[in-house]
């Protein structure tokens, strides 16, 4: 088969490991390591990497594990996303060696289609909505248990409420948290009384 790429990369990226093996089209020759999920760990990776003289890495898409391996190697090299369904293995054997090894020689010879990956200001924006909204739901849910504890200590669990809600309309209109003061009520019925 046409080799594609002369030196690449095929990872196979677990939850505490990430199995590597390098390709050479030159010789034939291949190099295998393992490495950590650490940021440490994957610093370490990407300097072996650069050190191999890998142009491009190919990983597998298996649930979120991915996305720092990503992250790290995506401005060094020309990475690639594939998905899991893709680039099913021979049956057989199988051990997280031979995988980032049939990963890589798929990769060589350009076996590989890349699944879409959005770009990292729109990754960032997904991750601050969807944070957003599980603070939301967070908030109604002490709020919700709040409700049912009223009977003790009403006048606490009352503060602790509004609290609450005025967290809620601050996360659902977006809006910016300012200080109106220790005096703010007082203001408030000032102009009360001198509209009245």
């Amino acid at each position: 088969m046409e080799v594609v790429h002369e030196v690449c990369c095929g990872l196979d990226v677990h939850k505490k490991s990430v199995a590597a093996c390098v390709l050479w089209a030159a010789g034939r020759r291949r190099q295998t390591k393992e490495f950590g999920t650490f940021t440490k760990e994957l610093l370490e990776l990407a300097d072996w990497l650069r050190a191999c003289g890998v142009t491009h890495v190919a990983l597998e898409s298996t649930g979120v594990y991915w996305m720092p391996v990503w992250n790290l190697l995506e401005g060094q090299f020309e990475v690639l996303l594939v998905n899991a369904q893709h680039i099913k293995a021979v049956p057989g054997r199988k051990t997280d060696q031979k995988d980032s090894e049939w990963i890589a020689d798929l990769l060589q010879h350009g076996l590989l289609r890349a699944s879409f990956v959005p770009p990292t200001p729109i990754r960032e924006l997904r991750d601050l909505t969807r944070y957003r909204a599980s603070l939301a739901q967070e908030i109604n849910r002490i709020a919700n248990r709040l409700a049912v504890r009223r009977g003790s200590k009403r006048a606490t669990i009352a503060v602790v409420h509004n609290l609450l809600v005025i967290a809620y309309y601050i996360l659902r209109d977006q809006m910016c948290y300012r200080d109106l003061g220790p005096d703010y009520f007082d203001r408030l019925n000032q102009k009360a009384c001198a509209a009245a």
